[in-house]
Order: structure tokens, then sequence, then C-alpha cells
């Protein structure tokens, strides 16, 4: 059950409004503010920029990072309970942290721009399926450098899944495993050294918006392909076709390989986090396209409000409409491995993922196209 979309994406040119003062002073007066035409009826709409882009540095990204940081904060602290004492109840608590911490994930992962592409965060982070061979082998040798791309799938989020789920049937026999007086330090260590690492990236680009990036990202306000705006629409559109979409869902589905995966789930230890992973991040590109302040119900500037000054609230109400039923559909299922080891194909699974792919063409067709912004990646999925 294949799908396939095929995209022809133009590019165009960007409309500048040149003012002429009556003495004829033809200086340009700089301005955030883009001129646009509104199609329907010929008429001039405007749009400042720089107040969308504050607003996404100032009250969506830099507080989803301080959020998640202090999640990842808890998790380390129940850990260091759990080091000290490797009981049954430490265990859960610590699992029920990582849960809370890889949630909070979801709010960040699709800022990959500026330092966050600079050091690859996404990637090594939430690269999964993680590499069990390569963990145990790790684990083995006592030594590992996870500044090395080989152990990429070795660390991060799907790393502490194996670790705190699947290293054993049950809670008991996985606390036997963390108290073996052989072998249970080297396991213990590991998920020390594996939050470790996670803190330190996301602190250094955390930092890198505090002491500098976040100005040069607002004052890069114009409508070029170079522009924040632009490329940061691209970086968006990405996370939701590639990430969100095909990540978590089309590729263990099998729509691109034509063969179910569950193997490739998102959380395969712990499955019942799954659809909870993707709903949240579902929610974050949600409340990014409407410009929801972080942790609040206000909302700024946004793609939403950019639409409406272009006179195309019936796309963004259209685009509204479809993410809610994506969550709807996706509200519905059974975990996504349970989706897929109980039903081949997995008919319902695969009707939730075609709610979501229909709002695939509305960001990267329509809304571009609204707003006269090129798309700068090729779409090779075949889907």
């Amino acid at each position: 059950m294949k799908r396939k979309f095929y995209w022809i994406i133009p590019i165009f040119a960007v409309l500048f409004i040149w003012a002429c003062s009556s003495d004829g002073d033809d200086t340009e007066t700089p301005t955030d503010d883009v001129g646009m035409t509104d199609d329907d009826d010929g008429t001039s709409a405007t749009f400042a920029r720089g107040a969308m882009l504050a607003n996404w540095a100032d009250n969506i990204i830099l507080p989803s990072y301080n959020a998640f940081l202090t999640d990842l904060e808890a998790l380390k602290s129940d850990f260091g309970t759990f080091e000290n004492d490797r009981s049954e109840a430490n265990l859960v608590a610590l699992r029920t942290a990582w849960i809370t911490a890889y949630k909070s994930w979801q709010n960040i992962s699709m800022f990959e721009i500026g330092p966050a592409e600079d050091n690859g965060l996404r990637l090594t982070i939430n690269t999964y399926p993680t590499d069990v061979d390569l963990i145990e082998s790790n684990i083995t040798a006592g030594t590992y450098n996870f500044e090395l791309s080989s152990n990429r799938d070795s660390r991060g989020f799907p790393a502490l899944d194996y670790l705190l789920n699947g290293i054993a049937d049950t809670d008991t026999d996985m606390v036997a495993v963390f108290t073996n007086a052989a072998t249970g330090d080297g396991y213990v260590t590991y998920i020390s050294d594996v939050i470790n690492d996670i803190e330190t990236r996301v602190t250094t680009v955390r930092n890198a918006w505090q002491n500098g990036y976040r100005a040069t990202f607002v004052e890069n306000d114009g409508s070029s392909a170079t522009a924040s705006v632009d490329r940061f629409v691209n970086d968006f559109i990405f996370y939701y076709e590639k990430f969100l979409r095909a990540g978590k869902m089309g590729i263990p589905l099998g729509v691109f390989s034509r063969t179910q995966a569950p193997n490739l789930v998102e959380s395969f230890y712990y499955p019942q986090l799954s659809n909870e992973l993707f709903l949240d991040g579902l929610t974050a590109v949600e409340n990014f396209f409407n410009g929801v302040a972080f942790g609040t119900e206000d909302s700024g500037e946004s793609l939403a409000s950019y639409l409406v000054a272009l006179g195309r609230e019936d796309l963004r109400d259209d685009i509204q409409t479809q993410l809610n039923s994506a969550r709807s559909a996706i509200v519905a299922l059974e975990p996504f491995r349970t989706e897929l080891e109980t039903n081949n194909p997995a008919e319902a699974m695969f009707s939730a993922y075609d709610e979501v792919q229909a709002a695939v063409a509305m960001f990267k067709v329509d809304m571009v196209s609204a707003m006269s912004i090129a798309i700068d990646f090729v779409d090779a999925d075949g889907d």
C-alpha cells in the first residue's frame, strides 16, 4: 500500500516595495516589513517578519530549550538516587523521569538551525533504532567516544530506552543486571555518560542562542533564501515531513520500503510511549505554526498570522483542520509497535498516516507559495 506524491516546487521572486520622496530622494528606508500582494484582489499586504522571528526566539525556542534542560536535570537527579540505591522503586522513578525528558525533547527537535545544525543535535540525541550490540560492546570494553559518528546510534534517548526498558524482561531482572557485582557498574556508568552527553550537547546549543545567535537569527529578517524566515520555514517543513511523518510513522509502517518494520519505531523497548512522542511532536508543530508561547496559551506573530496578512485565512484554517484530523487519527491507534506486529497491513495506521501526509502539501506547496519561499531540500522519499 504505497503512496506516491510528486511535488513541483516553483521558485518565486521576492517583491520589494520602493518608496521615493517627492524631492527625488530614492534612498531605501530599512524595514523588516515584507511587502506582498494578495492574489485574490491585488491589494498590498505587509507583514513584519522581524516580529515573528523575535516571537519564535524569545517565546518558543529559548523557553523550550530551558524547559528541556530543567527536565534533564530532574532525570540526572533521579539517576543519582538510583545509582546509590539500585532498587525497583528507584528504577521506576528513573524511567518516569526519562519519559518526561524524552517527551520534552520533542519540543526542541524541530529547531535544527544555527547552533543545533552546526552540532548535529537531532542525530546525536535521537537516532533510532539504537544499536544494542554496540552498546553492549561499549559497556564490556569500558571505553567509548561519543564524539565519533560511529557511536551515533549507541547514545541519546534511544540508548536510554534500551538500558532502562530492554536489558531484561522485568524490573526485577533489570535490577539484577544493575546490581551484578561483575558487570552492574558498567551499565550504570554508561547511563550516566549518555545523560551527561545529552546535557552537554543541548546546553552548548542553548548557550549559543543566548550568547549571540538569538540576535543573529532575529536580525536576519529579510526575504531571501538565506534569511532566517526562509531557512527556518524549510527546516520546519523538513522536520514535519522527514522526522515526524516519515521517521516516527512512515518508515516503520513500510510506506517507502513496502515492508513493515516494528523494530524501527521510536521507543521500541517502551512501546506505549511511541504514540505519545508522535503527538508531542505534532503539538510542537501546531504550536509553532500558531506562534504559541511555550508553556502558555499566549500567541504572537506566526506562520498562521503571516497567512492571515496575506489574505489566506482559508489556508490557515485548512492546515489547522488537517493537523486536528491527524491528531484524532493517531489518538485512535494502539501503540505503533502493537499496530505493526498484530496487523499486516496495518490498515488503521496507514489511514492515520494519510491524515498526517495530507498536511505536507499544505505546508510544502500551498503555504510556501503564498509566502514566496522556495523549498531548499529535495524530496527523495519515493513516497
